[in-house]
């Protein structure tokens, strides 16, 4: 099998530049584990702080060395699951979608690398001000919450920020990432590595259910969109401007532009949306995916995974480029 050795590898001590993401409800310990035994690193997701559930997850992770991420202003409803993550000694630390500021201070004593999601460049410079060790540069090509920068522009924009303001801070790319191809364009774009969501979602170790992922595997790229809808559903007060990208379904369709006539009917219809969601039926509610289900045939172990991505990046970093030098 071929490695890849970047700055991210070397300060993490991992094997190869991929961390799959901490997606709430799906990354659990089993996935987590499975992407380091592999080379990565696993991150559980803490997600809206269920401390019982991150607790369990944990545990099913055992001795594996893996990291944890939160939704930053859902932790800040619940700070002391932060302390409960930081005393399993994680590899490092992930938090996403809010001030990463008044977390920093915890996880820098801890000695945990802390990684920050960011989708702008205010959202950079606000992780710099934290102390970020690695920033990940996520597109909205990407499954689950995000905003509207795409990767392919966004990933070297802040590749050349980092380089004049902060060159020892590592890069991640994230967003429509799920083969070696997206490994080796993001290095080729100034990322130290990648972090990975759709591509682990459909794993086998993943906590999704079955009718989840043949919606995904019968999608394309086309088959999502990006909406408030199912936080509406879910009875969750996201901050602007963030929105979910999900499966472009009979939910979405039956409510589309229809915002203030679900947040009516919310009483029937939440209920109604996690009924369906548990029962793994794709129609009636949301399905988290992200352009990259167009990428994926089938539901693989994690570990297959990370090793088809990196040997396909070392082929086209390697003798595949060679042959467009002249």
């Amino acid at each position: 099998m071929a490695r890849l050795a970047t700055r991210l590898t070397r300060q993490l001590g991992i094997e190869h530049p991929i961390l799959s993401a901490p997606m709430a409800l799906a990354a659990g310990g089993a996935l987590a584990a499975a992407v380091t035994r592999a080379g990565g690193l696993g991150l559980i997701g803490g997600g809206y702080g269920d401390g019982a559930w991150l607790e369990h997850e944990f545990a099913q992770a055992g001795n594996t060395r893996i990291g944890c991420g939160f939704i930053t202003w859902s932790l800040a409803k619940q700070p002391h699951l932060l302390a409960a993550a930081l005393a399993h000694r994680p590899a490092a630390m992930m938090l996403s979608f809010g001030d990463p500021r008044p977390f920093a201070a915890d996880i820098a004593a801890a000695e945990v690398p802390l990684i920050c999601q960011c989708q702008s460049l205010d959202h950079v410079r606000q992780a710099l001000d934290a102390g970020a060790a690695i920033v990940v540069a996520q597109g909205s090509e990407a499954g689950g919450h995000g905003h509207r920068r795409a990767t392919l522009p966004f990933v070297p924009e802040v590749a050349d920020l980092l380089a004049r303001e902060s060159p020892d801070t590592l890069l991640l790319a994230a967003g429509g990432i799920a083969d070696g191809r997206g490994l080796a364009a993001s290095l080729m774009l100034g990322a130290d590595g990648v972090l990975v969501g759709t591509r682990f979602w459909a794993s086998r170790e993943a906590l999704v259910h079955g009718g989840h992922h043949a919606a995904a595997l019968a999608a394309t790229g086309d088959g999502t969109v990006r909406s408030s809808l199912p936080d509406i559903a879910r009875r969750l007060d996201w901050p602007k401007p963030f929105d979910i990208r999900v499966a472009d379904n009979g939910f979405i369709r039956r409510w589309a532009g229809r915002d203030d006539a679900l947040e009516a009917s919310i009483e029937q219809e939440a209920p109604a949306f996690r009924s369906a969601f548990a029962a793994g039926d794709a129609e009636n509610a949301a399905v988290v995916f992200g352009e990259a289900a167009g990428l994926i045939a089938n539901v693989s172990p994690a570990g297959e995974i990370v090793t088809r991505m990196v040997d396909e990046a070392a082929t086209l970093l390697g003798e595949k480029a060679r042959g467009f030098l002249a």
